[in-house]
């Protein structure tokens, strides 16, 4: 340890609250409440996301926090839900308000820091499987031992961290920024009649259901340009089992579940080839469809419709940034509403005559080829996040165990 520094238990520099509050009365039920599901993993509040105890309808007794307190979630530590909250409020029995005892010797968002470092989440965590539930106990907290240094250098440390902070929150800003003009500039050129050279000399327009488009384009059921695939994998075959998410479509299920979420016995599960569209036949409203472009064959589950759009017809990067659109959603959940069967599941029966906007497949190609620009750039800056996180996380476990020291 760096010579100056201290071994504590986080007992002894933080306070856990004692004593709730009734959210009912009149100076409280105006307050914001706080609960595990505000809080983001890794640290931060989604303050956007909070409702008066009065607007919740609260009842039980809740822990009252103010401006200088750390909010600690003890359900699932390993989720690492921390926050530092710039007003006062309410927060679920579910967290323990923290505050720093002595204010002379200790920084509280170098304290922050310490609870959101990957040592002291492994210490929780390790604590909370005591109990059939996850959860970190008062005592097991506070018997955690973090280390301290001198004021100053706590109050260094934790600035070269904000730093990095506001760093990831300015990415963070400008991708959602670039998501809605990604979004927008597919719903121009899929929906809304911006064409691009040459096909823009053509103005008119031709009014369906669902869409308005240039009148040399063709609208078609999908059921015409694409056909059911349904192939059963035999017992002796094994292959990748994959899953379809809302956001990035189709993934390999061990990395995006972190863990087995399928059966054992892969007899029946359906074989989706590389080129391949599939969705979950209970979740496709969610906008779970996806572009199978992971792997040559892959598996999925028997809930699973697949389909392959006719080559001459369709091409196949246009029809995904198609159907992954919000107005597709809404399209899959009123057909899902109005199937046949009303279990909240869509069929290929229901899901092939489902309109789609057909123009030239040059034209297609094209209007792939502007978007690929645009999904570039996001990509880029999710990898200048994901490298600013590993630079911060590095950062945090040089300063804070005293491996790298800070003037």
């Amino acid at each position: 340890m760096a010579s100056k520094w201290r071994s504590e238990m986080i007992g002894d520099v933080v306070r856990v609250a004692s004593g709730q509050v009734d959210p009912k009365e009149e100076k409280a039920k105006s307050l914001l409440v706080v609960g595990s599901e505000n809080l983001y993993k890794g640290g931060g509040l989604d303050k956007e996301s909070l409702h008066t105890a009065e607007e919740l309808g609260m009842i039980s007794g809740k822990y009252a926090f103010d401006a200088e307190a750390i909010l600690y979630s003890k359900i699932r530590p390993n989720l690492n839900k921390v926050c530092l909250p710039d007003f006062a409020g309410l927060c679920s029995a579910d967290m323990y308000p923290l505050w720093v005892r002595d204010k002379k010797s200790t920084d509280r968002i170098y304290v922050y820091y310490l609870l959101i470092s990957e040592r002291f989440v492994y210490e929780a965590t390790s604590r909370s499987f005591r109990t059939g539930l996850p959860k970190i106990n008062r005592t097991d907290l506070e018997s955690i031992t973090v280390e301290m240094p001198p004021l100053p250098e706590q109050q260094n440390i934790a600035g070269i961290l904000q730093t990095w902070d506001a760093a990831i929150e300015l990415h963070d800003a400008l991708a959602e920024q670039l998501r809605n003009q990604h979004t927008a500039l597919i719903h121009q050129l899929v929906f809304s009649g911006v064409r691009l050279a040459p096909y823009a000399s053509n103005q008119k327009r031709k009014k369906y259901r669902w869409f308005n488009l240039p009148s040399d384009w063709q609208c078609k059921r999908i059921g015409t340009l694409a056909h059911e695939v349904s192939e059963r994998n035999r017992e002796d075959e094994a292959a990748e089992i994959l899953s379809c998410s809302k956001y990035d479509g189709f993934v390999r299920s061990l990395d995006y579940f972190k863990k087995q979420v399928y059966s054992s016995d892969l007899t029946g599960y359906k074989r989706i080839h590389r080129g391949d569209f599939g969705f979950p036949s209970n979740h496709v409203e969610e906008g779970s469809i996806g572009l199978q472009n992971l792997t040559d064959i892959g598996l999925v589950s028997p809930i699973y419709t697949i389909f392959r759009f006719s080559t001459d017809k369709i091409d196949n990067e246009y029809a995904h940034y198609v159907l992954k659109t919000g107005l597709y959603r809404h399209i899959f959940e009123v057909n899902t509403s109005a199937s046949v069967d009303r279990r909240g599941s869509l069929r290929w029966d229901e899901f092939a005559t489902i309109p789609f906007p057909v123009p030239s497949l040059e034209e297609q190609r094209e209007i792939v080829k502007v978007l690929h620009v645009s999904a570039k750039r996001l990509s880029a800056l999710r990898e200048e996040r994901s490298l600013l996180e590993r630079q911060k996380r590095g950062l945090m476990q040089k300063l804070l165990t005293g491996e790298w020291r800070v003037n």
